[in-house]
């Protein structure tokens, strides 16, 4: 009862103060009066009995104090005293509070967000159950050529998996993410389908809320067609129908048997509409790396123990292509967290971003605590008249740091409203499917790093003002009346050196991605992009498996497509320029001094047309024609680096390759993404290029599991409602396929570039935040000054010295500190940017061009932020001052 009756005092002297206060008078009145009574009954006078018990109490308002000293919940309503008059404080002072807190929102928001997406890919748990179970498998080789990445399966080692390591459950999926064409009664509509082993969403624990998961005997090659939806493919397509489990849907242009229904919100690795049994094997689609392995450790297993048996299981395999480039290396394979599987390519990217940003946080805090500096040294005569009436130096710290937390808890909530539309916008900003992780979001974590990083700042720019408050010279600052800390100059300008050095850093890093990006932008196409249009569509299709009837479709749409007015060429290609094509390895060359030599090269079918359609110069031989059916010589053609690469400068024509197949033709290279050896995103790789119609019937099914075909359309000039036009040609040809979408060529390289549009965006909006801050901190400076140093700069003009003068005499001590800052940064440069020597290509790290823009770029910026308040000079009247005097 008695913490129940201190609690119900404390609340009441915190919230009904004015009623505490007035009871307080009273009983202060009351007992002074009382006393007062005594002694006028012993003989004193009124007056003087009222000084005698003043003097024997110490005084009215002493005693109060003393009594409110003791109350219950004193040191609360002493810090919310405190608060209320920082908030008075910073009230009176709306400029510099303005500029603190949006200093603070812009710096902490940019952690925010950044850190948002940091907890996403690396922190947060996988929505799985047991994440730190679930894992997949790396390869790490040494020798000549050593590598360490996520490894993909063949069909040989998939079985192997399965079969020979109990440790583990064990499943796969396609690597590549499929299209597929639904068709419910009238209406085909496009989906994106996962292609998944029996076990796969049993290593995940995701279980449908209706049905079941696939069995292995669905599994199998040859096995019986079987469906998982997702919820929201069966809440929209089937409206939720309950009996659906069991109903047999065409997909793929054949009957499939629907199995199950996921969970609403339940996500996978694939995030598909529906998913279908891979039915792995070694033939096919297993005689390649075309498998992507997820694993869960069973119930008493360890890694150890199943990485030991995963490497004694591949052991046995027949083919170790690992080594067919460097026999000598050493493979060796071990299992390693699904959640730095999946986010390991973007890994680096992040936390070179979550670094910019805390570079942003530094700059911002320096600049902070010079505004909160000047802003104290402006305060001297208040701060020493308070500590002459008795105030300690504890209450003057108190009120210091106090303000400085209020600012910074001010600052932090804007920074996480910042941070939240930052999200939102980051979001818009990346490409569908961009991450590998469903949801984004300001969790309990980011909210814990943003208060953390709020305290952190109050730290960081309140030590300052707290620490120069020690040393103000009482006697001093009350003689003169003004502010004293013309010795404090050194202190500013090493806080400008500091932040404009960091600053330059980042401009330096984001100019270097910039120019990388319009390097990869302005790079030879090899043909011409403009006035070109295309449409994909899913051929994936049961009913365009045989040659004849894949011909038949191309052919006809190829000849549809030419009916559009304004349409001057049509074609079809498996893959196109800025895309990645089929990996064929190991094709032989038949004749010649290189014959038996094997070569890896990309390979895509097109039909005739297909070069003129996209305008690929021939430079050698001759194009497709009419005349290359599937019973006459099978021919190709080749690009220059094929050419180069496999015939060393000799003339290819005549030569032949795999399966007696003459090349006919050398064509320019094209800007593609490669493959092979992916050096850079966008790079002309060895390619050869074959008929449509002379496409083995083996492949034809496969390549359109994992690749759409493209139809391909050139216009003179812009034809309005052309994609429309190309979807009603292709209906005429077959109503049940629809296209995908449509691309033009730049919105093709843009894809292919996204990543590097995304490094672009994001490091250039956190370097013009630095840039902005600088700016900022040099203006405070400089304007600072002049606002201190006003009495002298009169004097000085009307004793004859010039406005031209003053200015550059005032805004020297900004320039110099710049110049030093951007000096110490292109030293930092020097080690710093090596870090980003794998990001970027055709640019080196130490490109003179960038830096020459990154330092006139920065002048330029030191040049208004110096002149701008050294412009107030001009308003300065000597005789004003001179009478002031």
């Amino acid at each position: 009862m008695r913490l129940w009756a201190r609690a119900k005092s404390m609340l009441r002297n915190l919230f009904r103060t004015q009623q505490v206060e007035t009871q307080l008078d009273d009983e202060i009145r009351g007992h002074v009066e009382m006393l007062m009574d005594e002694r006028v009954a012993a003989g004193m006078s009124p007056s003087e009995a009222r000084r005698s018990v003043l003097r024997d109490i110490g005084g009215a308002e002493q005693l109060k104090q003393a009594v409110r000293d003791g109350r219950a919940g004193v040191g609360l309503e002493m810090v919310w005293r405190d608060v209320r008059y920082a908030a008075r404080q910073l009230y009176r002072n709306p400029g510099f509070t303005v500029t603190m807190i949006v200093t603070l929102a812009l710096s902490i928001g940019a952690n925010t967000a950044i850190f948002s997406f940091v907890n996403a890919l690396m922190l947060n748990d996988l929505p799985y159950s047991q994440p730190e179970r679930i894992g997949t498998i790396y390869t790490r080789v040494t020798g000549a050529h050593p590598y360490d990445e996520r490894h993909k399966l063949n069909g040989e080692q998939w079985e192997l998996l399965r079969d020979n390591v109990p440790s583990l459950i064990s499943a796969v999926s396609s690597s590549r993410s499929s299209g597929v064409n639904l068709q419910t009664g009238t209406h085909v509509e496009y989906l994106h389908a996962g292609r998944i082993s029996a076990h796969y969403l049993d290593v995940l624990r995701v279980r449908p809320v209706m049905g079941r998961n696939f069995l292995e005997a669905e599994d199998r090659p040859q096995g019986p067609h079987v469906a998982i939806l997702s919820y929201h493919l069966w809440r929209n397509t089937f409206s939720s129908d309950p009996n659906v489990v069991g109903r047999s849907i065409l997909l793929k242009g054949e009957p499939y048997t629907v199995v199950g229904v996921l969970a609403d919100g339940a996500v996978t690795p694939l995030n598909a509409d529906l998913y279908t049994s891979v039915q792995a094997s070694r033939k096919g689609e297993g005689g390649g790396t075309n498998f992507e392995v997820i694993t869960r450790l069973r119930d008493g297993a360890t890694w150890q123990q199943a990485d030991a048996e995963i490497n004694h299981a591949w052991s046995l395999r027949t083919q170790r292509y690992e080594l067919e480039d460097d026999p000598g290396a050493q493979a060796s394979w071990y299992s390693v967290p699904l959640q730095k599987g999946e986010t390991a390519q973007l890994r680096p990217q992040v936390l070179i971003l979550m670094l910019a940003a805390g570079l942003i946080l530094l700059i911002a805090c320096a600049n902070l605590a010079g505004l909160s500096l000047v802003r104290t040294l402006r305060r001297a005569p208040e701060i020493a008249t308070r500590m002459a009436l008795g105030a300690s130096q504890w209450q003057i710290q108190k009120q210091l740091w106090v303000e400085s937390l209020l600012l910074a808890t001010i600052g932090g909530a804007a920074g996480i409203g910042a941070g939240f539309g930052a999200v939102r916008g980051l979001l818009l900003l990346l490409p569908e499917h961009f991450l590998p992780v469903a949801h984004v979001a300001l969790d309990t974590r980011v909210l814990m790093f943003t208060l953390l990083i709020s305290l952190l700042t109050t730290v960081l720019f309140g030590m300052l003002p707290a620490v120069v408050a020690r040393k103000f010279d009482v006697r001093a600052t009350l003689a003169s009346r003004t502010a004293t800390g013309s010795d404090r100059l050194g202190v500013r300008q090493a806080l400008i050196v500091g932040e404009v050095a960091l600053t330059v850093v980042l401009l330096a890093a984001s100019g270097l991605l910039i120019r990388t990006l319009i390097h990869l932008e302005t790079l030879p196409p090899g043909f011409n992009p403009a006035g070109v249009m295309t449409a994909k569509a899913s051929l994936d299709d049961v009913r365009y498996r045989q040659p004849a009837a894949f011909l038949k479709l191309i052919n006809q749409s190829i000849a549809a497509m030419q009916q559009i007015p304004g349409v001057e060429h049509a074609a079809v290609g498996l893959s196109l320029p800025y895309e990645r094509s089929l990996i064929m390895a190991g094709l032989p060359i038949s004749d010649g001094k290189e014959a038996g030599q094997k070569a890896a090269a990309d390979e895509t079918y097109v039909t005739p047309g297909y070069f003129e359609t996209l305008q690929i110069p021939i430079m050698a031989g001759r194009s497709f024609t009419d005349a290359d059916g599937p019973d006459t010589q099978p021919v190709c053609i080749v690009n220059e680096t094929f050419a180069r690469k496999f015939f060393h400068g000799a003339n290819p024509l005549g030569r032949h390759l795999f399966k007696g197949t003459m090349i006919v033709g050398v064509v320019k290279d094209v800007a593609m993404a490669p493959g092979i050896d992916p050096i850079a995103p966008l790079t002309g790789e060895q390619t050869v290029y074959i008929p449509a119609s002379q496409l083995a019937p083996s492949l034809l099914s496969a390549v359109h599991i994992w690749f759409q075909p493209s139809w391909i359309v050139r216009t003179a000039a812009p034809v309005e409602g052309l994609t429309a036009q190309m979807q009603r040609q292709l209906a005429s040809v077959d109503p049940n396929l629809p296209f995908s979408g449509f691309y033009s060529m730049h919105d093709l390289q843009a894809k292919t570039l996204a990543t590097q549009r995304v490094e672009v965006a994001l490091l250039t909006t956190l370097a013009g935040l630095a840039l902005l801050l600088s700016s900022i901190g040099i203006f405070a400076l400089v304007a600072n000054m002049v606002t201190q140093k006003t009495r002298e700069i009169g004097i000085r003009i009307a004793l004859g010295s010039s406005i031209q003068r003053a200015m550059l005499d005032i805004g020297t001590p900004g320039v110099r500190a710049s110049i030093v800052g951007l000096v110490l940064g292109l030293i930092f440069c020097a080690g710093a940017l090596r870090a980003m020597r794998s990001a970027l290509y055709g640019v080196g790290v130490y490109d003179l061009p960038t830096m020459i823009i990154v330092i006139l770029t920065f002048a330029s910026v030191v040049l208004v932020a110096t002149v701008t308040p050294t412009l107030r000079i001009a308003g300065i009247d000597p005789a004003m001052t001179l009478r002031d005097e």
